[in-house]
């Protein structure tokens, strides 16, 4: 694993993916802070009343009137995440090809990936990280335990969509590759990027290198 890290850090620190974390990242982060700001009402009222069914403290006025607010900041975060994944998703193709041919000439690419497939895992990932977010919410603000349930959240929000989109490239099933422990390791290791504003635009397409490295290193 410790390689696979080496490398792929090597990776990132190339010409082209930083290039493309620029145009991806920053793009994707103003969008979707334009948008939020421009909806603040709205979106903040639907967390608010989002939290309020929080289970026992939800009802309480004290968790709506200061949770709502700083809900509605980690959701509009996470938002800005999961716009960066899949905007990550769907215009690596031809960059992780050029890194897996410079890395493993032997290797044939093959596109096996459809869009629609990429974009269900996406909204799969996002709908259920913005559902254990809002049940978590009150773990998030206790010291340690909330940054580890923020780390496994951004993990199940990376796993799935990006592997999918890195296995599509070079083999025709990826369910295979799923069930191994160890790519929850890869997608971890990925997601510790999200703790520190504008290196999290690196998460992305960081965990789709490791994911190209550990896949490409088994076959």
């Amino acid at each position: 694993m410790l390689n696979i890290f080496l490398k792929s850090l090597k990776d990132i620190l190339s010409p082209s993916v930083i290039a493309f974390i620029i145009k991806i990242g920053l793009g994707s982060m103003v969008l979707m802070a334009l948008i939020l700001w421009i909806f603040w009402g709205s979106f903040s009222s639907l967390v608010a009343s989002l939290v309020s069914y929080i289970p026992f403290i939800g009802s309480y006025d004290i968790v709506q009137s200061s949770g709502s607010f700083l809900g509605a900041l980690i959701v509009g975060y996470g938002l800005i995440i999961a716009l960066i994944s899949l905007l990550t998703s769907l215009y690596s193709p031809k960059l992780l090809v050029k890194l897996a041919k410079k890395s493993y000439p032997t290797i044939e690419a093959n596109d096996y990936s459809k869009i629609s497939k990429s974009v269900i895992y996406n909204l799969k990932a996002t709908a259920i990280f913005l559902i254990l977010i809002i049940f978590t919410l009150p773990l998030i603000f206790i010291p340690i335990v909330g940054q580890v349930v923020m780390l496994a959240l951004w993990a199940i929000l990376l796993k799935e969509p990006t592997f999918y989109d890195v296995s599509s490239l070079f083999v025709r099933e990826e369910k295979e590759f799923l069930s191994q422990k160890s790519i929850w390791i890869v997608a971890i290791v990925a997601s510790l990027f999200n703790f520190i504003p504008l290196l999290n635009i690196f998460a992305p397409i960081f965990a789709q290198i490791m994911f190209m490295h550990w896949l490409l290193n088994r076959l």
